[in-house]
């Protein structure tokens, strides 16, 4: 049997896909790469795994690197090895999707990576697997949200529900019918109501809402699922 010494050795990487949700679509947050291969082509933000580190901590070193946000929900959703997938040099990529509040994020952006959002159904061709990544991300994020209250993490702390009917057709890529949405609502205890109005879209105003994760939690452990779908 062969000994560490004399195995093969890989760098390890890890991708993230930012994803956000403003004006009624989701929208990727992309890169301009400054180095070389495909300098300047667009990409995702991605570093290379340190000595000691995990590579959950290194995913959320990354994240705090260019939008300077921390506790943001972010998961491993698959490794990427093929051999060739980059021409410079054999190199395994952990990728993990991010959901962040977009307002929120853009305030705080660092400027030294040339960030853009753009909307993530009018992805640009991006380097490596890349534009692969992003479409197993969005997989997974539409399988987590039909179980899991993930999709409040896209949200600003209060919103009305007509923003969130908007946010789970931007997830799912389809019209929901708005009637069957709001009677899902109504039997989720964690979903509250609060004394105030949005008065954006009309005079009568739109009660805002919050999500309760404490309430959620408490549900979750008594068995009573989450579950939305289009």
């Amino acid at each position: 049997m062969a000994s560490y010494q004399q195995l093969d050795r890989h760098l390890v990487a890890v991708d993230c896909i930012i994803i956000g949700f403003k004006d009624g679509q989701l929208n990727l947050l992309l890169i301009r790469r400054d180095l070389e291969p495909y300098r300047g082509e667009w990409s995702l933000m991605g570093g290379f795994l340190r000595a000691a580190e995990s590579l959950d901590e290194a995913a959320t070193r990354v994240l705090l690197e260019l939008t300077n946000l921390s506790n943001v929900y972010l998961e491993q959703f698959h490794t990427f090895g093929s051999v060739d997938r980059d021409p410079g040099e054999r190199i395994l990529s952990a990728g993990y999707f991010a959901l962040v509040d977009q307002v929120k994020a853009s305030q705080q952006l660092s400027p030294d990576y040339s960030a853009h959002w753009v909307p993530l159904t009018d992805v640009p061709p991006l380097i490596f697997d890349h534009n692969e990544m992003v479409r197993l991300a969005l997989r997974r994020l539409r399988h987590r949200a039909k179980h899991e209250p993930v999709g409040f993490e896209l949200l600003q702390e209060q919103f009305t529900l007509s923003q969130l009917l908007k946010l789970y057709e931007a997830i799912f890529g389809q019209a929901i019918d708005p009637g069957n949405f709001r009677r899902r609502l109504r039997k989720m205890d964690y979903l509250e109501q609060l004394d105030q109005k949005d008065f954006k879209d009309s005079k009568r105003g739109a009660w805002l809402y919050r999500f309760d994760a404490q309430r959620y939690e408490q549900a979750y452990d008594q068995g009573i699922p989450f579950f939305l779908k289009p």
